[in-house]
């Protein structure tokens, strides 16, 4: 009996992503110290990485050599708060207010501003009102290889053991730049959420690994066998057909920070003739162990690891030789 591969069933329906921005939609675990549980970069390319196998206590500490992925993180600043309240009625949440920084509004191009930063020591004394506080951030791309110009403008889970100190994190950094130095280290367990690459309409054969039909077919050779039986008289949504392959939202959990290199040290890192489909490293980046979905200049975003599992081990800082771009 032959078996075809029909992809997982978790991801279905495979259906284009709607934005370029990666959604989140779980919160980390274990945020109890302040500060911030998702940023932005872009990817730039893959290589090869030669380190200390540090993974299991009883390693040999021998050198070995993985894949890795570097990303480029660019400028950042937090340009406003937001408050959430809770339903009593469906216990459901709803973003119910907005502090936002002036100046930073008017650089985004948000015209109407209801509530500015000197609304701050007012809404605080209302934060009993609210169930969550989070922070509103933009990257600008401009400066970068990535080749855009427009504002990334995202949300992030602020950590804290409370809405007050959660507040007084973001209102203390409002329209203040931000970086990844801040807030991970090198050795630090993360989540990667990105959109992989588009291929556009594909048949059976290239969307889902079916066989080809035996050269005796009088009809197709490329497509499935059959649609499913007489009765019932439908097709059923896990029957293999044509469609959308590709550019995807995919969230890989537990990737492991190997270096974060500032601005200083990105001129090192890049080949003479530049990063094939990217360009030249500008700012600081990020070397991830394994790969990270989607091509090069693709939005990526980076989350605490949702398992809290930098609590297990500790975070230990990988002894990196070199580094093959």
């Amino acid at each position: 009996m032959m078996f075809m591969h029909r992809g997982s069933l978790q991801y279905w329906q495979k259906r284009r992503a709607q934005k370029r921005l990666p959604r989140l939609r779980n919160k980390p675990r274990g945020m109890e110290a302040p500060g911030m549980g998702n940023l932005i970069a872009f990817k730039v390319a893959t290589g090869r990485v030669a380190m200390i196998d540090d993974r299991v206590p009883n390693a040999k500490q021998l050198e070995v050599s993985r894949a890795c992925t570097l990303l480029e993180a660019p400028s950042m600043f937090i340009y406003g708060i937001r408050l959430y309240s809770k339903d009593q009625l469906t216990g459901y949440r709803t973003a119910s207010t907005e502090i936002l920084d002036k100046a930073s509004a008017q650089k985004l191009g948000i015209k109407k501003v209801k509530r500015d930063e000197s609304k701050i020591p007012e809404m605080k004394q209302k934060l009993k009102d609210f169930s969550d506080v989070t922070a509103l951030i933009a990257g600008s791309p401009r400066g970068l290889a990535t080749g855009q110009h427009h504002f990334n403008k995202f949300e992030s889970v602020v950590g804290g053991k409370t809405n007050e100190e959660k507040f007084d994190f973001i209102a203390s950094r409002i329209g203040k730049e931000i970086s990844f130095q801040d807030f991970f280290k090198p050795g630090e367990y993360i989540d990667v959420a990105s959109i992989t690459k588009g291929k556009g309409w594909r048949g059976v054969i290239k969307r889902f690994g079916v066989a080809r039909v035996s050269h005796k077919a009088t009809q197709k050779i490329r497509h499935v066998g059959t649609l499913g039986p007489f009765k019932p008289g439908k097709v059923l949504y896990s029957v293999p057909q044509a469609g959308q392959t590709g550019f995807n939202y995919r969230i890989e959990q537990n990737k492991r920070i190997l270096k974060i290199g500032s601005k200083i040290d990105a001129g090192a890192l890049t080949p003479a003739s530049g990063f094939l489909n990217y360009g030249a490293l500008k700012n600081s980046y990020i070397i991830v162990d394994g790969s990270v979905p989607g091509p090069s200049k693709r939005l990526v975003r980076i989350r605490k690891s949702i398992t809290n599992i930098n609590a297990k081990g500790g975070i230990k800082e990988p002894k990196i030789n070199n580094v093959m771009f």
